[in-house]
């Protein structure tokens, strides 16, 4: 099995390529990034991508191509992206061993 700086999901996967289906325009896939927000400090971004940014850290997996923006790279290695539904929400779920906190909502972390 070939080591990312991300892992991706069978359930994450399909969810990205469904939401690039719905899109209506070609994407070359998804971004992920963090910015400075929450009361922890960081969160996760997730964006669709036109186009490969020089520096893009490129996943290449089950199908579908992340992108994961360069200032983010060091935060995220070994993180693993997952899609997750139930009664009360749904919504893109990243597992980060980078992590040394969440704030009390999970919208935010600390490294």
């Amino acid at each position: 099995m070939a080591r990312h700086a991300l892992n991706i999901t069978d359930s994450a996967a399909q969810r990205v390529k469904e939401l690039l289906a719905k899109r209506g325009k070609p994407s070359v896939g998804v971004r992920v990034g963090i910015r400075t927000a929450g009361c922890s400090g960081l969160s996760y971004t997730l964006e669709y991508a036109d186009e490969k940014g020089k520096f893009d850290e490129v996943v290449e997996d089950k199908g579908v191509t992340v992108l994961i923006d360069p200032k983010a790279v060091m935060f995220l290695l070994g993180t693993t992206m997952d899609w997750s539904e139930d009664k009360l929400k749904k919504g893109f779920v990243f597992s980060n061993p980078n992590e040394k906190g969440r704030c009390g909502c999970g919208e935010s972390f600390h490294v």
